[in-house]
């Protein structure tokens, strides 16, 4: 089977071929595969990164503790099961490679970029937002003390695991027991999801021993965040939702 070039720089039919490409994309962006396949890297650099910040991880981190065990808590067992993931994540492309899928490993710098532009408009939107509700006058607020790279290890672990946790799970948890026992509207089941597992991911970041102090300000910001986020994972997917949230974390890092 052979794809269609994604955004390709010589066309025959112009608009026509571009605009097969971009729905290519759109599509191709949002399979499951290939969203935990584009993760792994990132779930890997989290993982290896755990261990130079001394133990230091996200708050609904649920696989290092899994991981250590696997390994038989040896040091060269865990990195030796991250290499081992990140082998998957070779033979994965070369998969895609033998099927003629290359096309869905050249999106990942696309993937990359969209999620970069929302990163960047994430903060000023929640911010507007809040304006507009009358509620700018809470936004100070404190930020926990980390090392940097602490930091920056901490934002890649948001990115992955609140997506699964709070997104991926959550969410569409709520959503598929709703459908089964409620008979409510999609529309209404899906907006109690939202504003459901969003409040939870706003509250779980005032909870632990890394935990920040409750400010009403810093709680809705969150929540505002978090129904950001179940719209860009609905509507463009996981990872595009886990890198967003990771990227968007480390510019608020180096912005401080």
């Amino acid at each position: 089977m052979r794809s269609v070039p994604i955004f390709p720089l010589d066309v025959p039919n112009g608009g026509d071929a571009m605009s097969t490409s971009f729905r290519n994309y759109l599509s191709e962006s949002r399979e499951l595969y290939t969203n935990v396949l584009l993760v792994l890297p990132l779930f890997v650099i989290y993982q290896i990164g755990i261990l130079a910040t001394g133990g230091v991880r996200n708050g609904v981190d649920f696989m290092t503790d899994v991981l250590f065990w696997a390994s038989g808590h040896s040091f060269v067992g865990y990195v030796g099961l991250n290499l081992a993931i990140l082998a998957a994540f070779g033979g994965g492309i070369a998969w895609l490679r033998h099927r003629g899928d290359a096309s869905k490993m050249s999106i990942w710098p696309w993937m990359i970029l969209e999620s970069t532009v929302y990163a960047l408009m994430l903060g000023g939107t929640i911010t507007t937002l809040m304006g507009h509700l009358g509620l700018d006058h809470l936004l100070a607020s404190g930020v926990a003390s980390q090392g940097l790279f602490s930091k920056f290890i901490l934002s890649l672990g948001a990115g992955i695991y609140e997506e699964i946790v709070f997104r991926l799970v959550l969410m569409g948890g709520l959503f598929w027991v709703g459908r089964r026992t409620l008979n409510w509207s999609p529309w209404t089941l899906a907006a109690a999801a939202v504003v459901l597992s969003s409040l939870l991911f706003s509250g779980v970041h005032y909870i632990g021993a890394l935990g920040d102090p409750f400010e009403l300000g810093s709680f809705l910001y969150r929540f505002f965040a978090g129904v950001l986020l179940a719209l860009i994972f609905y509507l463009r997917g996981f990872a595009i939702a886990v890198y967003t949230h990771a990227i968007y974390d480390i510019f608020v890092l180096f912005s401080m």
